[in-house]
């Protein structure tokens, strides 16, 4: 079985070949914490979480490093600072403002049952040089000076995009075509329209830290390169987020850790998620149907949501409605139902070559529906299936962590064996299945086979 994700640089649906299968590493972009997040944030956090659980489940929960990082400086963040606590000075009003916001969306994701990331880096902790070494905002600037792609103007830093002869490949936007305009702002000390601030100047009533351009702060894009190197290199597997971070986002992201490092890439693959509109509407405060995830799971079933949302496939818009989040809970009553009582197996066939077809949830659903119908070894499968991808009210950790109590055998390596025969079988290769037959065998596994899949147990 192959996994192909669909490529936003290159558009296309590419086979996913890791860097190192024994250390496969992604980055997603996370939260600016200074409000709710909403139904729309929740999008990204829940593909990506499919994601890693589909990795993991591939190459090992141990090779696999998700970093989502969060953004805790901003300019919306002092504003709701302000605004919140004026009688508090500015940095001690923003610590509370960031610890409630990041709290409550922790909250969140973990009621629509989303597994916590390997690594959560606050930009904060790495604006300037690190004690362990690990890179910071600061020292990427001063590389990007030095190697001609930045420049001081009128108190700040920026970027240089002429410098980079393919500046524009993700979002197909070439520099002479980029006009001024919300995104592109122009102003006279830029050497060109597009060029973006990678450090700019603080006033008294701002965060800052010193720098050698003054007291200041990091660019919003500058962030991620940082801390996506931090804790996953120069290059590393894949990078997500929603479609809106395409542009300038993700386009200054590259530009800067390339131009860095001298890389002819920063990520292998670019995922990037569709928007999700409320009732057929674009989500939005004016039109009142702005719905946040709190407000969602006061009244609904985490996994009811997730379920909701995988509904689409990712690369494609989501139609909220209230008759959707019904048809979804009376989907989960039922599969709850039948997998109550359902024997240990191995996630379906069926539902990973969904999957490993770019996340292709809605065909894993349908999956799932089939199984639901089987006999014995289906049911197990469609189980085992739905702990999978973070349902039946378990975490995937609290998942391993009870099976494997199980004479001590290890479910993950007798899992993946049961799904190496099944291809092995489908395949007419009866000497491969006859030898990972064997191995479970002298594990102390004893499998059966049957007409609805196959299903295990410890031998007796």
């Amino acid at each position: 079985m192959e996994l192909r994700l669909y490529d936003t640089l290159t558009r296309e649906k590419r086979i996913f070949t890791p860097l190192d299968p024994n250390h496969v590493r992604m980055y997603v972009c996370g939260p600016t914490v200074y409000d709710f997040a909403h139904i729309g944030n929740a999008r990204p956090v829940i593909v990506f979480d499919v994601l890693f659980r589909l990795l993991r489940y591939l190459y090992g929960a141990d090779h696999v490093t998700y970093v989502r990082n969060i953004t805790d400086v901003d300019d919306k963040i002092n504003d709701r600072a302000a605004r919140d606590f004026p009688g508090l000075a500015l940095n001690e009003a923003i610590r509370q403002v960031t610890e409630k916001t990041a709290s409550q969306f922790h909250a969140d994701v973990a009621a629509l049952g989303c597994l916590p990331p390997t690594f959560e880096p606050r930009a904060t902790d790495f604006v300037l040089p690190r004690a362990d070494g690990k890179t910071d905002m600061v020292t990427l600037i001063k590389t990007l000076i030095a190697r001609g792609h930045a420049y001081e103007a009128a108190g700040e830093v920026l970027f240089d995009t002429q410098s980079m002869p393919d500046y524009g490949a993700l979002s197909r936007r070439k520099l002479d075509e980029q006009l001024a305009g919300a995104r592109v702002a122009v102003d006279a000390h830029k050497k060109n329209p597009a060029d973006f601030v990678l450090w700019k100047l603080s006033s008294e009533n701002e965060p800052g830290w010193e720098s050698p351009w003054g007291r200041g702060r990091p660019g919003w894009h500058i962030e991620c390169s940082a801390m996506s190197e931090a804790y996953l290199g120069d290059i590393f597997d894949i990078h997500g987020g929603g479609i809106d971070l395409i542009f300038p986002h993700h386009e200054n992201e590259i530009a800067q850790s390339r131009c860095a490092h001298g890389t002819h890439a920063m990520a292998n693959y670019w995922l990037h998620n569709e928007f999700v509109q409320v009732e057929d509407m674009k989500m939005s405060k004016s039109l009142g149907n702005f719905v946040t995830i709190h407000e969602l799971v006061a009244d609904w079933p985490g996994e009811v949501l997730r379920l909701n949302m995988l509904k689409s496939h990712y690369r494609s818009p989501i139609g909220w409605t209230l008759k959707g989040l019904e048809e979804s809970a009376k989907t989960l009553d039922d599969w709850y139902q039948v997998a109550a009582d359902a024997r240990c197996g191995a996630p379906a066939l069926t539902v990973l070559e969904a999957l490993a077809d770019d996340l292709n949830t809605p065909q894993m659903i349908a999956a799932l529906h089939g199984l639901r119908n089987g006999g014995e070894g289906e049911r197990a499968a469609f189980s085992a299936s739905l702990r999978l991808m973070g349902f039946l009210s378990d975490t995937l950790a609290q998942w391993e962590s009870r099976k494997r109590q199980v004479s001590g055998i290890d479910a993950d390596r007798v899992n993946a064996l049961i799904f190496e025969r099944t291809a092995a079988r489908a395949r007419k290769d009866f000497k491969e299945s006859d030898r990972i037959r064997d191995e479970l065998a002298a594990m102390g596994v004893a499998i059966k086979d049957s007409k609805d899949g196959t299903t295990w147990e410890v031998a007796r």
